[in-house]
């Protein structure tokens, strides 16, 4: 039995409070829908709003593969003739080959609501269904509050469904409006619709009873073959059915068809996808498809796990494109520990005194208040600072923070460090916009001149916790830190009673995992997109001249960052916008990376303005 799917994330999904979709947001969902094997997709209420119009206008202009766009609305109002009713002109003008036409079910919503008799209800319904059909259109009829409804007059709402039914709809689709419907209230009641009509049957529950999921899959075992539900149960109030739940439990658990093995694998990149356009984060704990969906963090669950991956997953990962992941925290064992390292690309063994020491190390800070779980960048530094030839790449001697609040008003932050890099200690300060913000300006300062790569690296995210709050303004303070080099994204941690060291622990941990193999860019990779032209002969090691300025160079790497300058010369036509355009666009790639840099740009626009002929470096 194939079953068919009917995405309504784009109308009721968008009732969501938070969530707004421009036309192109609703495209480009539209367009990942289409991929992942959605059968209907609702575009929208073209009555209700312009931009639901807008979209089905543009909404011809897909290429799509399967997928119906189907346009909503409602009956026609009491006492309208259908044919001038705005709302069924509009479904009508939205030109979509389907429709979804909405009525009531519930004689309460009929009496009190829509202020008519329950004849004139069923004749709105007849009516609209009978003339959309007429125009060619399927017809989908959504029985609002069906399952209320039916609770309180049974005679009542299966006389709607009739008169759907027999003005010629394709599918009866029972609403459970209020989401307050019990699964064996929702199998019962679909077991008697489906004793009164032959009209395939379709389920649309909302999630107020957390029972959504669970009331659209015994509604196809009762036999509906219609679900509609929504990417990642957005929707109003508590939400919608999950989609991202619902179509994995048809095809692995019920073994029910409803789209391909391929684009089953597609099932999380597409809840992520729609929860950025929403401009939500994805709720890491939601079933099949969250961050933490597999993440495993007991030492039992994990030591078994690494025997049978069966052991604590209900299903394989992969099948729905995610990945298990396994979580250090003080409740770890070994194997967690191991698991870990392998994910790094590091080699521990499970029993080494190695494995034993970061365990231990990690119990003593996790106790301290640390929290691993969300810093694997901390974890896997303290993995390797356990092998014997690791060597850090820098070391903090001492620092001083100073905050003061000036004559006019503003507050000020000055940070001064003394950072040993290799034999050298570099002492410097810089300034910030807080205290640290100007510890972090500083230290990367110092560092930049040996690690020219760090100018990739910026933080994301900044959170801090009190982990007693209890304490007031001495609690123990936790600070998790996130940060990107544009590859490569990832989270360190660090806990004091002091916010500024619990900062420095975060912020000293994420400047070194920027560091290690493979995270940034090396040197000859940042520089090897512009080749130096042969005719450039190489300076000597000391000085390079630009026209009539020469500069130190100090070592190979500012070396590089000059040669790189004088390709650019003949690299770029000699008119001035030209050579102004290309100075522009590398010195953001290259001269922030060395000390001579700012220097060099502007010998470089001196002769660049002069318009001089390229000059060999002596």
């Amino acid at each position: 039995m194939k079953i068919i799917l009917y995405d309504t994330t784009l109308r009721d999904g968008a009732q969501r409070e938070g969530i707004s979709f421009s036309v192109d947001d609703k495209l480009k969902i539209t367009r990942r829908l289409d991929r992942l094997g959605i059968h209907y997709i609702e575009g929208g209420w073209p009555d209700s709003n312009p931009k639901d119009m807008a979209f089905f206008e543009r909404v011809t202009e897909l290429r799509l593969r399967q997928a119906v766009v189907t346009a909503f609305g409602s009956t026609r109002r009491a006492g309208i003739a259908v044919e001038e009713d705005t709302n069924i002109r509009a479904l009508v003008a939205a030109r979509t080959p389907a429709v979804a036409v909405f009525g009531k079910s519930w004689d309460l919503h009929v009496r009190h609501v829509l202020n008519t008799t329950l004849d004139e209800n069923l004749h709105m319904i007849a009516d609209s269904v009978r003339y959309l059909k007429d125009r060619g259109r399927e017809v989908i009829y959504d029985a609002e509050h069906f399952f209320d409804g039916y609770q309180a007059n049974p005679a009542y709402a299966l006389q709607t469904l009739a008169a759907a039914a027999e003005a010629g709809a394709d599918v009866l689709v029972l609403c459970d409006t209020n989401g307050g419907s019990l699964p064996a209230t929702v199998a019962d009641v679909v077991a008697a619709v489906r004793r009164a009509t032959a009209i395939p049957l379709g389920i649309h529950a909302h999630n107020d009873g957390e029972m959504a999921v669970a009331n659209s899959l015994i509604a196809v075992e009762a036999g509906i073959v219609h679900i509609q539900g929504t990417i990642n149960g957005y929707g109003e109030r508590c939400g919608n059915a999950n989609l991202c739940s619902i179509i994995p439990a048809l095809q692995l658990k019920m073994g029910l068809d409803c789209i391909t093995a391929e684009q089953l694998r597609t099932l999380t990149e597409t809840a992520r996808y729609v929860s950025e356009i929403a401009n939500l984060n994805l709720y890491p704990h939601q079933p099949y498809v969250g961050h933490s969906a597999f993440a495993h963090k007991g030492g039992m669950h994990v030591n078994a796990l690494v025997k049978c991956g069966e052991s604590y997953q209900h299903i394989d990962p992969a099948l729905v494109g995610n990945r298990p992941r396994v979580v250090v925290s003080e409740l770890s064992g070994k194997s967690n520990i191991a698991c870990k390292a392998q994910e790094f690309g590091l080699e521990l063994a499970e029993g080494s005194e190695r494995a034993r020491q970061v365990l231990q190390r990690i119990k003593e800070l996790e106790n301290r208040g640390f929290q691993f779980e969300g810093a694997e960048g901390s974890v896997e530094l303290l993995i390797r600072r356990t092998h014997a030839d690791y060597v850090s790449p820098f070391e903090l001697l001492d620092f001083h923070v100073l905050v003061r609040n000036r004559h006019n008003g503003n507050m000020a932050a000055e940070a001064t460090v003394k950072v040993r890099v290799g034999e050298q200690v570099i002492h410097t300060a810089a300034d910030g916009n807080g205290p640290v913000n100007a510890l972090d300006v500083a230290v990367r300062k110092a560092l930049l001149p040996f690690y020219p790569g760090l100018a990739h690296v910026h933080l994301v995210d900044y959170k801090v916790r009190a982990l007693d709050g209890e304490a007031g303004t001495a609690a123990q303070t936790r600070v998790l830190i996130t940060s990107t080099n544009g590859r490569r994204t990832w989270s360190t941690v660090g806990c004091s009673p002091n916010i500024l060291e619990a900062s420095w622990q975060a912020l000293s941990d994420s400047l070194e995992y920027a560091l290690l193999p493979g995270v940034t860019l090396a040197d000859e990779e940042v520089f090897a997109s512009l080749p130096i032209p042969e005719r450039i002969a190489p300076p000597e090691p000391t000085t390079i001249c630009l026209g009539n300025r020469c500069i130190e160079v100090p070592d190979l790497r500012s070396h590089k960052v000059a040669q790189q300058f004088l390709a650019l010369l003949h690299l770029v036509d000699p008119l001035e916008e030209r050579i102004q355009e290309g100075v522009t666009s590398l010195n953001e790639r290259l001269y922030r990376f060395s000390p001579q840099g700012p220097e060099i740009l502007r010998a470089v626009r001196d002769r660049a303005r002069k318009r001089l002929r390229p000059v060999q470096s002596r």
